[in-house]
């Protein structure tokens, strides 16, 4: 949106934290950022406000703003994951917004039995995925490319990165033949990731560190991808790469999830939990260890079953999130309700 001429109260970046600890600690700062937001919307008075995901904040925004007697219409973009935790939510959004657009197909059901209107408007990602331009990748493809995609945050990096590495190690001393690519989300994170390379015993000519900027590219051009809980993996479902998925949790993290929010799915991958059932073999947590990594990796490494069922599965799951074109969907929604 900053490519438009649109005054940019905050930038978002100035709201990324993740995972529990992090948010606790960065309570006094998010804190400030709420108020200021808040305030300067009140003096505003738009006739609509969009809240776009990151539900902990701007549900809390939308409660903020009612409570304050805003006369405008509040509606939110993404539905919190209300079907994983928190349903305690529902009421609240019920009572709150006007409107709430949904990305997953079955998350508008969940608000039938509430005043608020709830529809499915489609996946961003089909949309932006037939509008990409494909660039060729900055080295060649004479071998079979196994891509690694870490994390966007320092904190995934370290604690993915090293066992997605040892296993590919392991893998090519086992004579198969593959080259490695390792994503770079963010280029101040090179010297990190540099570094957990060097640890890792594999040789800087051996990898190749792919910017950001050809995430899709080395999407498409992978036999194989390790990647960390998250929208890459849908990402890399609608390029039909056969994928693990992995993500360490720390101790505490974990206590909180289980004990605390009680968060029990039958899934964590995004893929596997829209398409409900396990299209990518999925190591979390406790489960994220370098014996399971290779198990599942290996039926993957070659021709076969395994590989055509999950890129036949892909397939499936694509059709069903590209049904509407979501950004045309979700402005017709929101002129509708003004």
């Amino acid at each position: 949106m900053r490519k438009y001429p649109m005054h940019c109260i905050l930038p978002m970046e100035e709201f990324q934290v993740m995972g529990f600890v992090d948010v606790l600690c960065s309570l006094p700062k998010l804190r400030r950022q709420f108020y200021h937001v808040a305030e300067t919307i009140l003096q505003l008075k738009p006739k609509v406000v969009v809240t776009i995901d990151y539900p902990g904040f701007n549900l809390r925004l939308a409660k903020y703003l009612k409570k304050k007697g805003f006369q405008g219409k509040l509606v939110h973009f993404i539905c919190p994951s209300v079907w994983a935790h928190g349903k305690q939510r529902i009421p609240l959004m019920a009572k709150t917004l006007d409107l709430l657009l949904c990305i997953l197909p079955f998350e508008a059901s969940l608000f039938a039995g509430t005043a608020l209107k709830a529809c499915f408007v489609g996946h961003p990602l089909s949309e932006r995925l037939t509008t990409s331009i494909y660039k060729p990748l900055p080295f060649s493809l004479d071998k079979r490319i196994v891509s690694l995609f870490p994390g966007s945050r320092k904190k995934e990096i370290e604690r993915n990165l090293p066992l997605m590495l040892e296993a590919c190690l392991i893998e090519k001393k086992k004579g198969i033949d593959f080259q490695i690519a390792l994503s770079v989300s963010e280029e101040r994170y090179a010297p990190l990731i540099k570094e957990i390379v060097k640890k890792g015993g594999v040789q800087e000519c051996d990898i190749h560190f792919v910017p950001s900027s050809f995430s899709y590219e080395l999407m498409k051009a992978s036999y194989l991808a390790i990647a960390k809980s998250g929208t890459v993996t849908l990402e890399l479902a609608f390029h039909r790469t056969p994928t693990v998925v992995v993500y360490a949790v720390s101790f505490l993290d974990r206590l909180i999830a289980y004990h605390l929010l009680r968060i029990r799915l039958p899934f964590y991958c995004l893929v596997n939990i829209i398409a409900r059932e396990a299209v990518f073999p999925e190591l979390i947590g406790p489960h994220f260890t370098l014996c399971r990594l290779i198990n599942s990796m290996e039926p993957l490494l070659e021709e076969g079953p395994a590989r055509k069922k999950m890129q036949e599965q892909c397939g499936e799951l694509v059709k069903k999130l590209s049904s509407k074109r979501t950004s045309q969907e979700a402005c017709a929604e929101i002129l509708e309700l003004l």
